[in-house]
């Protein structure tokens, strides 16, 4: 292994020993119950027959008596996505597929699924981070009823994978497997609908011409094909071993998709029957959670993630922190550009090798853990693997070993950068990440007068008045978990774009989020405390100097010491969170936690958010 990674590895197992050991416990117990499997046996009569009531035909011989795998099905299904209109067929085809094995395959419940897409800028994109936690909290319902041996998991965007997973994982004894749908066929390319969007904030292209663009890159079913959260979700899916291998990226509409939607409806029910099953709770371990970190960064995935496998690592009692992020980060080499770090597309990463290379090569670098549990059986190097179909049926055949296209994805031993382009900012305002994977050299580090926002309306209304044409550091606060469900703010890069392309020194300062989409303006986001907790960027005003420095890993505002001491935190300016649904989530906004800590609501999982002390500490100083 790589010292880094070894390290990194061995002090994550021993920060998480107390709470591993009792998560695992709480699965042991869980899975004493089972002792007389299936599930349903320990069920009274009267409750086997609610159980059984809405049957048909074999699978209700096969629940009442007994015998069988019961396999849940927990979807993510709705028309309004596109990634996720696929799924509309694949509990159907799922049933059938049990029914051959001698299973059991139900609907047990629905979570819901929103589109960023469609609520970026709006208020409706308050929700969009706490519909993870309500997600996880839907599939531990769907899965309460104690019937399942086994469960298969349909999802694939933003928020759904994650609250999926932490879900997934308070039933950890259960066999798990995520099922993706594959991204959309390439349209107009991502670099294309970008300057189109920058265009248009410049005040150079119209509505329809900016229409047109959109539509012709989100042009049909799939995911998305820029490598936002939704893609990285699916590549760390795969690297986690919670896929099938390469099932990633294959195209919902190829022949391969439904080949390996049924091996994944048969494997999850093999395991379930086996003599010695076992679960996501056990496949989701110290070693898996750093290879999700290590290819996440080695592809420069989605920041959304910094948070995201925080969360889903303190849902299996692991306790993972933005230091293990920044420290392997120094040590991973970033393998693959896709856009935004690039102008390939998914489908073009997956054409020259996609995840089984990815694997292979990382592999061979000592970059990931090969001794893991995975859904495929022990041991990563069975995700160097593509599924194809042969003579009609499914294998799994060895991917090739050099890349089919050194411009998008290259082996360890030549990569695009030494390191993987993700940074910890600390410094006197607080703790903050930068990915800076797409961000040029000359502009890793920006030195220049704060203009203050609570809002991006403020912001696009200052840029239109031409009020930004100087060298700025943008602040935009009151935007973090607490303050307003900590909105991606999109609508701010292709006008921070424009303003750099003016030749003007520009960064990001913020407490809320960009996610998966970050490109070439240094932005520190997730700045933490949060400026609601009275954080240092609260106390930030027009004209101070800030730097952002990448290259030392620094945040600060250059004021004198005392006088920003005394300093009293602005006075909150934001709405009240009322309007499209927000009211219903003021409790998730008075409980969730720090960026740093996962920004989840759950009071059992991980370390919690002091909000006695809002000071920035020592550790966040340093």
């Amino acid at each position: 292994m790589h010292p880094v990674v070894a390290e990194v590895t061995a002090r994550l197992t021993e920060r998480s020993r107390a709470s591993r050991t009792a998560y695992l416990q709480r699965l042991s117990r869980a899975a004493s119950e089972l002792s007389l499997r299936p599930a349903r046996t320990d069920l009274g009569c009267s409750n086997l027959a609610h159980a059984v009531a809405a049957c048909g035909g074999s699978d209700r011989t096969t629940m009442a008596a007994d015998t069988g795998v019961s396999l849940g099905i927990v979807t993510s299904y709705n028309d309004m996505l596109s990634a996720h209109a696929p799924f509309e067929h694949y509990p159907q085809a799922m049933k059938q597929t049990a029914r051959e094995v001698g299973a059991v395959a139900r609907v047990a419940g629905g979570v819901p699924a929103m589109c960023d897409g469609i609520t970026q800028g709006r208020a409706g994109m308050e929700l969009s981070l706490f519909s993870r936690d309500v997600i996880a909290m839907s599939t531990a319902i769907a899965l309460s009823h104690d019937v399942f041996d086994g469960v298969l998991m349909l999802g694939v965007c933003d928020k759904i994978v994650p609250g999926l997973v932490a879900g997934a994982l308070s039933f950890g004894h259960l066999p798990t497997a995520l099922v993706p749908a594959g991204p959309m066929a390439s349209g107009r390319s991502n670099a294309e609908k970008a300057e189109t969007r920058k265009a248009f904030a410049a005040g150079e292209a119209g509505r329809d011409e900016l229409l047109a663009s959109e539509v012709a890159s989100y042009h049909s079913p799939g995911t998305c094909t820029f490598y936002g959260t939704a893609n990285s979700n699916q590549m760390l899916m795969d690297v986690m071993g919670l896929h099938l291998p390469g099932a990633a990226f294959v195209h919902p509409d190829d022949p391969v998709r439904d080949a390996l939607t049924d091996a994944t409806t048969r494997r999850v029910a093999e395991i379930a029957a086996s003599e010695q099953p076992y679960g996501i709770g056990q496949v989701v371990d110290e070693k898996c959670v750093v290879n999700g970190v290590v290819a996440l960064l080695a592809t420069g995935g989605s920041t959304n993630h910094t948070m995201h496998l925080i969360s889903m690592a303190a849902a299996a009692g692991i306790d993972l922190t933005w230091e293990d992020f920044d420290d392997l980060s120094a040590a991973v080499p970033s393998v693959a550009r896709i856009y935004p770090n690039g102008t390939a597309d998914v489908n073009h990463f997956h054409q020259a090798g996609g995840t089984p290379f990815l694997v292979r090569t990382m592999l061979d670098a000592g970059l990931l853990h090969e001794d893991v549990l995975t859904l495929a059986g022990p041991g990563l190097r069975l995700y160097t693997r593509k599924p194809e179909l042969v003579d009609g049926g499914l294998e799994f055949v060895e991917a090739p070993a050099e890349s089919l296209d050194p411009s998008v994805l290259r082996p360890a031993t030549d990569p695009f950068a030494a390191d993987g382009g993700l940074r910890v900012l600390r410094g006197t305002l607080g703790h903050a990440v930068i990915k800076v994977s797409a961000v040029a050299d000359e502009h890793k580090v920006v030195e220049a007068p704060a203009r203050v926002f609570t809002d991006q309306v403020g912001f696009l209304q200052a840029f239109s008045r031409r009020e930004l044409d100087r060298d700025v550091v943008v602040v935009i606060r009151e935007q973090g978990p607490s303050a307003n469900g900590m909105p991606e703010l999109h609508a701010l890069t292709p006008s921070l774009g424009v303003l750099q392309k003016r030749g003007h020194a520009v960064a990001l300062v913020t407490d809320g989020r960009m996610s998966g989409a970050s490109g070439a303006i240094p932005a520190a986001i997730h700045v933490t405390p949060e400026s609601v907790h009275a954080g240092p960027i609260s106390k930030i005003h027009d004209g101070d100097v800030i730097r952002v420095d990448a290259r030392t890993g620094r945040l600060d505002v250059l004021v004198d010491d005392a006088e920003f001491a005394a300093r009293l935190p602005a006075q909150r300016v934001s709405d009240e969170g009322v309007g499209t649904g927000r009211e219903l989530f003021a409790p998730m906004r008075a409980a969730v936690g720090r960026a740093d800590e996962g920004a989840h609501v759950f009071a059992g999982l991980g370390r919690q958010y002091d909000r006695t002390t809002a000071a920035v500490t020592a550790e966040e100083t340093r």
